[in-house]
């Protein structure tokens, strides 16, 4: 089937039955304005230099603050982390009020209890349509064996054996 925008909402849903982690985005604009936002579009770039990827909306509120950052970090979340991840999904409400959280490079925030934690220098920045694709140079990260909060076909799923 070709796409139209007639069935953009039918390939939104065939690109949802491919399920991949959870993770919340976050780094800190030059201002001191922190910027964090839930995604799924994260990946493995090169393990030399080590290099992961993510995109963002050029619309999204927190946009100007992630195009400036010279850091940001990837909290991969848990399954136990759903509620944050909640918090961070929707567009024009405060996130970070009422929760705890670290601070990495650049001022990036960190989330206790996460599966794994990426903290990123901006390596590069790429069109991506009405996205802009994130490389970032990984330099310093934390991992648990905690089980990985998981997305598919519009909703969180759990892992199984």
């Amino acid at each position: 089937m070709q796409i139209n925008p007639d069935n953009i909402r039918d390939f939104r849903n065939a690109l949802g039955g491919f399920p991949t982690g959870v993770t919340i985005i976050t780094a800190q604009g030059g201002n001191g304005a922190l910027a964090g936002m839930t995604a799924s579009s994260f990946n493995t770039v090169s393990m030399d230099p080590p290099l992961i990827l993510w995109s963002i909306t050029r619309g999204a509120t927190y946009f100007p603050v992630f195009d400036e950052a010279s850091h940001f970090s990837v909290n991969v979340l848990a399954e136990d982390q759903q509620e944050l991840s909640n918090g961070f999904a929707k567009e024009g409400k405060k996130p970070f009020d009422g929760i705890s959280f670290g601070t990495g490079l650049g001022g990036a925030p960190l989330f206790d209890g996460c599966v794994a934690q990426f903290q990123c220098e901006t390596w590069a920045k790429y069109d991506g349509g009405d996205h802009v694709i994130i490389v970032g140079k990984v330099i310093e990260f934390e991992s648990s064996d905690k089980t990985p909060l998981v997305f598919a076909g519009g909703g969180y799923k759990l892992l199984t054996n």
